[in-house]
């Protein structure tokens, strides 16, 4: 090879090296993830929504999302961004005892729930993070533990429309900066139909706001030109059901609760015996006393709830038919001189109840049009987030090939 042959190929080299670094990098996904808290499965039909209806035509829904038990809302949001039980991940229940950690309780609005020690697993925004890309939050249990690269500690305070407007504006960052996931949360139906019960005309108003927010977030992520390479999935974490002051098993009837440390009441129960008895006591007082509540050790709960392994489950699980509450005496008493009897909603029953199930619709570049599916379990959703964002999922308890057929390859 002659000098001048040798000079030439490395001018070469060096230029398509200049311009391969020189050329801007490849646009990525961006993902957005909506919870609607307490949107039951069948309101997408039943409200006024016809931003969520027109996101569902363009892209896929199913029929229901099966929460995992129990069917209430820390659990639940935690399972869809781990892929993981709550016997896996940890957040057992919205509220829970674990000593090693602390002498108090976890509960939601407490500093507990910002503790890290207490969420197992890793959500989707800490992998995105792993894998060179940004992640951001508008509120979603575990986000105040497990921090994204942004996030705005819970507030209930701040507006839902402040909460699209402050998505908005990480979508509006340089591409460097932007955020490719990010969550997004509202809780008006479920604080809604708690208050009024599940089908009510104040459930539905708050139903068809919160659809008006997913227009304005579709609207401002096509303003920002952002519309082919973003996808929106919106999920809720339960249903709700109707309860009634006729409809009540009152615990009072059969054990003292001086005895039992009460994890909680309502749509299920979840008891550990206290210093003064034993698990077996406790079971026996219980067990086969009421038709409408099944009580069992933990470890012997139906296998189909995948759930009472972890240490943080409490010795005592009792299932309530839908319905019906488990309460005491004074608490009933106090529900019902408060208006009980207009109007109340619950959730945290056997997620098998076809009214415990909630939403799933997505659209996107890379997601298929017009398909609508069976009722799908949420646990299989972190696979399908993880695809849509191009990321290799960590270890799950759900099943990529639940949601292959939503994805177009």
């Amino acid at each position: 090879m002659t000098a001048r042959l040798l000079t030439r190929l490395v001018a070469l080299a060096i230029g398509l090296a200049a311009a391969t670094a020189a050329a801007p990098a490849q646009p990525g996904p961006i993902l957005i993830l909506v919870s609607l808290d307490g949107w039951r499965w069948d309101y997408l039909a039943r409200a006024d929504a016809p931003h969520l209806r027109s996101l569902a035509a363009r892209g896929v829904r199913s029929e229901g999302l099966i929460p995992a038990f129990p069917t209430v809302t820390f659990p639940n949001h935690y399972t869809i961004v781990t892929g993981l039980r709550p016997d896996h991940h940890g957040i057992v229940s919205n509220t829970m005892i674990d000593r090693s950690i602390a002498l108090v309780r976890f509960t939601m609005s407490s500093d507990t729930a910002r503790d890290a020690r207490w969420w197992g697993g890793e959500p989707i925004w800490t992998l995105a993070i792993r894998n060179g890309q940004k992640s951001a939050s508008m509120f979603w249990p575990g986000s105040e533990a497990i921090h994204p690269t942004y996030w705005r500690p819970y507030d209930e305070a701040v507006s839902n429309a402040d909460r699209v407007r402050q998505v908005l504006a990480w979508l509006a960052l340089p591409d460097a900066d932007r955020p490719s996931f990010i969550t997004l949360y509202f809780s008006d139906v479920d604080t809604a139909a708690h208050d009024t019960g599940p089908d009510s005309a104040d459930t539905f108003d708050a139903a068809a706001r919160l659809d008006e927010m997913v227009g304005q977030l579709l609207a401002g992520i096509t303003r920002a030109g952002l519309q082919d390479r973003t996808t929106v999935v919106v999920v809720s974490d339960h249903g709700l059901v109707r309860t009634h002051p006729d409809r009540v098993v009152l615990l009072d009837d059969y054990i003292a609760r001086d005895d039992v440390d009460v994890l909680d009441v309502g749509a299920f129960v979840a008891l550990n015996p206290g210093p003064a008895t034993t698990i077996d006591a406790l079971y026996d007082k219980l067990a086969g006393k009421h038709p409408t509540l099944s009580v069992y050790r933990k470890a012997a709960l139906p296998a189909a709830l995948g759930y009472g392994r972890h240490p943080r489950v409490p010795a005592i699980v009792g299932l309530v038919e839908p319905g019906w509450t488990a309460t005491w005496r004074q608490s009933a008493a106090r529900e019902t001189a408060a208006g009980w009897a207009s109007g109340r909603g619950a959730h945290g029953y056997d997620p098998r109840h076809r009214d415990m199930h909630g939403l799933f619709v997505a659209a996107g570049p890379r997601v298929a049009r017009g398909v609508v599916r069976p009722p799908l379990a949420n646990v299989h959703l972190y696979a399908f987030l993880c695809a849509l964002l191009g990321l290799t999922p960590g270890p799950h308890d759900g099943d990529a090939a639940a949601t292959a057929a939503l994805i177009v390859r």
